[in-house]
């Protein structure tokens, strides 16, 4: 198998959050309480749809590296699944979601971050617009689920 390079590796984990996130938003959307965000999970899940998209079509032209990138994002997604389950366990409202929700798109978006930074560096162009991309995208998903955990936190207390 070919070894990885820093850039590979964080390709890799960035292609399995984004495999990850669609699962987290579909169990956040079953949560009591997560009906009137409906739409704005299924954004996030779509996004995060072309995301795993775009991604693979990049690992796609990677030759020599795509099965051991691909290795590397099946873990990652093992990973985020097994800490949702963990975090998630046992709760049932939306809220208990979308601060899980907070955390892994703050995460996805450190780890966009980086791999732009990296693109940079070494001067992969490709890499580097894609990031871009991803990191916009990102940056909105930190700011939806924020201001959703505000709105269902004033409103639990409110009740």
């Amino acid at each position: 198998m070919a070894e990885l390079t820093p850039l590979d590796e964080k390709l890799g984990e960035v292609l399995g959050l984004a495999q990850a996130a669609q699962e987290a938003t579909t169990k956040v959307a079953g949560m009591e309480g997560a009906d009137e965000f409906r739409s704005r999970l299924e954004r996030m899940s779509q996004d995060a749809a072309e995301t795993e998209r775009r991604t693979d079509e990049l690992v796609d032209s990677l030759d020599g590296r795509k099965t051991a990138i691909r290795e590397k994002a099946a873990d990652t997604k093992s990973e985020a699944k097994e800490m949702m389950r963990t975090y998630l366990a046992e709760e049932e409202e939306a809220l208990d979601g979308f601060e899980f929700l907070t955390m892994a798109e703050a995460g996805e978006l450190g780890h966009w971050e980086i791999v732009k930074t990296m693109g940079d560096t070494v001067g992969d162009d490709a890499v580097a617009r894609l990031a871009d991309w991803a990191v916009e995208v990102q940056r909105k998903h930190v700011e939806a689920v924020r201001a959703t955990c505000l709105e269902l936190a004033a409103a639990e207390v409110a009740a």
